[in-house]
């Protein structure tokens, strides 16, 4: 039997299992173990699993819930950060993660287990979506952005997420609801998890292809169903913004 020491994080509901591993430890995770983790109903449950190897470098490695690796994570990276500052006792304010989709700046403000953080995102790459939808963004994963329509069912719109990730060859799915230059309400059927409270980087790719269509302005609020985060572009560069929350330390024991 193997026990891993984990902790719970969330950001605006997007919730994550994040192991903090120093010196570089060997990577014990696998697909399996990530989905038996994750697993809500048998498992401590989480959206994702992020790993934290801290040495010379702090690098963020993400798996989905279904335990596939995914590129990137906005909320996820505060989330880690956090995580990684609690764990080391650490006192610092910025952090510069090495994830998959390149080194990403991170800026906490707040107490040891909840506040605000900043994440320099990189640039957003816009690009033509499939039929249907307003465009695609890559903001180190891939984004398929669409427009609501208040008559699709639940169904309706699952089953159009899953065909236009797939015509995509993978992608999330954001489905927006502008309100004002400044605000957008957003639902995000992400690949891997499914409907999901809150998507960083669906955030930044909606700002930028909403942006593209003369939809909203340069810094705008994105409303996820678990909270609001802000998007700043300058250029084709995204910075986000929002909270981060400790939920508990967990032990978890594979027979």
């Amino acid at each position: 039997m193997t026990l891993r020491f984990l902790q719970k994080w969330h950001g605006a509901g997007n919730d994550f299992l994040v192991e903090v591993l120093e010196h570089g430890t060997a990577p014990w995770w696998d697909a399996a173990r990530v989905r038996a983790v994750c697993q809500r109903s048998t498992g401590v449950g989480a959206d994702g699993l992020l790993l934290a190897t801290v040495g010379s470098e702090v690098t963020m490695v993400l798996y989905n819930a279904d335990g596939s690796r995914a590129e990137m994570s906005g909320n996820g990276a505060r989330c880690l950060a956090a995580a990684v500052r609690r764990a080391t006792r650490g006192t610092w304010r910025e952090l510069d993660l090495h994830t998959d989709a390149g080194v990403r700046h991170v800026r906490l403000t707040g107490d040891r287990d909840a506040g605000t953080g900043l994440v320099d995102m990189g640039e957003v790459t816009s690009g033509p979506g499939p039929e249907g939808s307003l465009g695609s963004a890559t903001v180190g994963n891939l984004h398929v952005v669409v427009l609501d329509d208040p008559t699709w069912t639940v169904e309706q719109r699952e089953r159009r997420a899953r065909d236009w990730a797939d015509a995509m060859g993978g992608a999330n799915v954001e489905f927006i609801t502008p309100v004002s230059p400044d605000r957008i309400e957003l639902s995000v059927f992400e690949r891997g998890v499914g409907w999901t409270l809150a998507c960083g980087t669906g955030s930044c790719a909606v700002a930028a292809v909403a942006r593209d269509h003369g939809l909203c302005s340069d810094v705008v609020v994105i409303g996820n169903p678990g909270g609001d985060l802000e998007v700043r572009l300058e250029g084709r560069r995204a910075t986000l913004g929002g909270p981060f929350q400790f939920v508990a330390n967990v032990e978890w024991l594979e027979a």
